[in-house]
C-alpha cells in the first residue's frame, strides 16, 4: 500500500513538473512580398529585430532584411532616369612616341 502511495504521489509531481509556463507563441511570419508593398509595417518590425532579434525569431528577421533588400535594389524607375549622364568626352591623345625626342 506504501508503494502505491509512493508511485501515485511521484506521477503526480512529475505531472504537475511538465505542466510549467508555455513557451511564448511568436506571432505568424509575414512574408517577404506583404512586407515589400507595406513600408510601415516593413519600419515596425525592423526596429522590433533590431530591439530583440531573440524574441522575434530568425526567420522573421531573415524576412525583414530580404523585403528590406528588395525594396532598395528594387528594378523601379529611377528619379534620374529622365536626366542620363552624358558619356565621357574621348581623350585627346596623341600618337605613342609622337611627342618624345631622342
Amino acid at each position: 500500500m506504501k508503494n502505491l502511495l509512493l508511485i501515485t504521489t511521484a506521477v503526480a509531481v512529475l505531472l504537475l513538473a511538465g505542466c510549467g509556463k508555455p513557451e511564448p507563441s511568436r506571432p505568424a511570419i509575414e512574408s517577404v512580398e506583404a512586407l515589400v508593398a507595406n513600408p510601415e509595417r516593413l519600419k515596425d518590425l525592423r526596429a522590433q529585430c533590431k530591439a530583440d532579434h531573440a524574441r522575434m525569431g530568425d526567420a522573421q528577421c531573415q524576412a525583414v532584411a530580404e523585403a528590406t533588400r528588395q525594396r532598395f535594389v528594387s528594378g523601379g524607375q529611377s528619379p534620374y532616369a529622365s536626366d542620363p549622364v552624358p558619356p565621357p568626352a574621348a581623350p585627346a591623345s596623341s600618337p605613342i612616341g609622337a611627342g618624345a625626342k631622342d
